[in-house]
């Protein structure tokens, strides 16, 4: 990557595997997208142990019916959307928020905290759910990051509009 402060990198610069910053998102990123596919095998496995089915042909064990609002698989189901309607955000903030060039360490300890506070959203909400506030600052501290990146993102761009 460039050196030159006074130089604006270029978009190879910024979003190559030279980059430590993009380095961080991609890795932490990756976390995620595999957290989000756990999250559909573990609601399958909630469905499994307390034999829940949704659909007539899915159902494996005798003397079971059609099931909906099991609230275990519910549980799983609302973190899995709550990821969904989260962190999928987040994933395109962030890499707007890498356009901007920010502090390597700023940036990568934001994507870090981000990413672990949505692993301890998942094991407080849908694992071993645990009374609040435990649940909603590890959903803050995602909220707070993504609107973070967002304001820096805006006033960097605020002068070209």
């Amino acid at each position: 990557m460039s050196t030159n402060s006074s130089q604006t990198p270029s978009a190879q610069e910024l979003y190559n595997l030279d980059n430590p910053i993009f380095c961080c998102y991609v890795f932490w990123a990756t976390v995620l997208v595999a957290k989000m596919l756990l999250m559909s095998t573990l609601t399958a496995v909630q469905r499994f142990r307390y034999k829940i089915f949704p659909n007539q042909e899915d159902l494996f064990f005798k003397n079971t019916e059609v099931q909906f609002n099991d609230p275990h698989v519910e549980r799983v189901r609302r973190a899995h959307r709550n990821d969904m309607e989260n962190i999928l955000p987040y994933f395109i903030m962030a890499l707007i928020y890498i356009s901007t060039n920010p502090d390597a360490t700023v940036a990568c300890n934001l994507f870090r905290v981000a990413s672990v506070a949505r692993l301890v959203h998942t094991l407080v909400y849908a694992v071993y759910p645990v009374p609040q506030p435990a649940r909603l600052i590890a959903f803050a501290s995602m909220q707070l990051i993504t609107y973070y990146m967002a304001a820096v993102v805006a006033l960097r761009t605020l002068r070209f509009i």
